[in-house]
C-alpha cells in the first residue's frame, strides 16, 4: 500500500501546470529522450555523439547539453567539440555552438540572471563561457588541474568550481579577477552541488568513499561526509537537510544528514548509478544505471525504490530532468 502511494505521489506531480516531462540523455544512442510522468517513452530526438550532461535555459524552453564524443572519461578519445541546442516544446535539435579547438565537453551550468552557459572540457582542461545568443565560446579560464570534469557556478556566479578528476582537487575560479584556487579533495572528484542558501559546495569523491564539503566564502574545504563506495553525483533538497547522492560502486542511493554530516541511510538498486537528480520539490531522486538500461526514480521521504523506467537497450542513460 506504501508503495502504491508513494506512485501515486510522483504522477500527482503533474497535478499543476502543464503535465511533467522526464527527459533522459540517452549517451549511447546520442538522443534526448522525451518520457511521460509515468516513464513512458514518447520520442528520442538526436544530439551530437555521447551527450553526457545538460542544463535548462531561464525560459524553461531550450536546453544545452555536451556532446562529449566519448562514452567514459577513461576513453582516449579526441572527442567531440559542440552543444546540442534542444526545444523541449516542439522536440527538435534547433542548433549547435561549436566550441572549436576545446574538445570533450563535460560538465555544465547556467548563470539564470546573464544566461551565459558554463562549460568544463577535458582535452584541454579549461573551463568556458559560451553565449548560447550569439552561438560561440566569448571566455575561457585555465583550471590548473587534470581532467575537468563536473562545473557549477556559486551563489550569484562570482565564483565557479571545476572538479578535476585526476588531481583530486577542485578548482574554485573568481570569474572577475581569473584567480585560480585549488581545494584539496578526496580521490576522483566528480560531481557537485550547492546548498539552498549557497554557503556550502558538496562534491562527491568516487574512489575515496566520501563528500568534500567546501565553504564558499572561504574556498576552502571545512568538513567531509563518510558514503558507501563510489559516490558520483549529488543533490541537495530544497530545505536543505539532506544530502542525497548515487553510489557506483555499491549499486545503491545514498541520504545524508547535512548538519551532522553522517550517512543516514541506503536504497540497494539494481545496477551502477551514474547519475543524480532530485525532483524540483526534492521528493524524488532519479539515478540512472547506464549497465542495465534502468532509471531508478526513489521516493527521498520512504527512501524506497518508487518506480522504474526501462530504455530501450544500448540506450545508456545518463542524466535525467524533471521539467514541466
Amino acid at each position: 500500500m506504501r508503495r502504491l502511494i508513494t506512485i501515486l505521489l510522483l504522477f500527482a506531480l503533474i497535478a499543476l501546470g502543464h503535465p511533467m516531462q522526464i527527459l533522459i540523455l540517452h549517451k549511447g544512442a546520442s538522443s534526448l529522450g522525451f518520457y511521460t510522468s509515468k516513464g513512458v517513452h514518447e520520442v528520442s530526438v538526436p544530439t551530437g555523439k555521447h551527450p553526457h550532461e545538460m542544463v535548462l535555459s531561464p525560459d524553461g524552453r531550450l536546453l544545452y547539453c555536451t556532446d562529449n564524443g566519448t562514452m567514459t572519461i577513461e576513453q582516449v578519445a579526441e572527442g567531440g567539440n559542440t552543444l546540442s541546442i534542444m526545444d523541449i516544446h516542439s522536440r527538435e535539435r534547433v542548433g549547435e555552438i561549436p566550441l572549436g579547438k576545446y574538445r570533450r565537453p563535460h560538465g555544465i551550468d547556467l548563470d539564470p540572471k546573464t544566461g551565459l552557459v558554463y562549460v568544463s572540457t577535458e582535452l584541454p582542461d579549461q573551463l568556458l563561457v559560451v553565449d548560447p545568443t550569439k552561438r560561440e565560446v566569448v571566455k575561457t579560464y585555465e583550471t590548473k588541474g587534470k581532467t575537468a570534469h563536473m562545473v557549477k557556478l556559486g551563489p550569484e556566479a562570482k565564483w565557479a568550481y571545476v572538479s578535476n578528476s585526476n588531481s583530486k582537487t577542485v578548482s574554485a575560479i573568481n570569474l572577475a579577477s581569473r584567480e585560480v584556487k585549488l581545494i584539496p579533495t578526496g580521490e576522483r572528484p566528480e560531481g557537485s552541488a550547492l546548498s539552498p542558501d549557497g554557503k556550502l559546495l558538496y562534491v562527491v569523491n568516487r574512489e575515496a568513499a566520501q563528500i568534500t564539503v567546501i565553504d564558499t566564502a572561504t574556498q576552502s574545504a571545512v568538513g567531509a561526509i563518510r558514503t558507501g563506495k563510489g559516490p558520483v553525483r549529488v543533490g541537495v533538497t530544497p530545505d536543505g537537510g539532506t544530502v542525497v547522492y548515487a553510489l557506483m560502486h555499491d549499486q545503491a542511493m545514498g541520504f545524508a544528514d547535512a548538519k551532522t554530516r553522517k550517512e543516514l541511510a541506503t536504497v540497494a538498486l539494481g545496477g551502477n548509478p551514474v547519475s543524480l537528480h532530485l525532483s524540483p520539490d526534492g521528493r524524488f531522486a532519479f539515478a540512472s544505471a547506464q549497465d542495465i538500461q534502468t532509471v531508478y526514480v526513489v521516493s527521498v521521504a520512504e527512501r524506497k525504490v518508487a518506480h522504474e523506467i526501462r530504455t530501450a537497450d544500448d540506450m545508456f542513460p545518463d542524466a535525467v530532468m524533471v521539467v514541466h
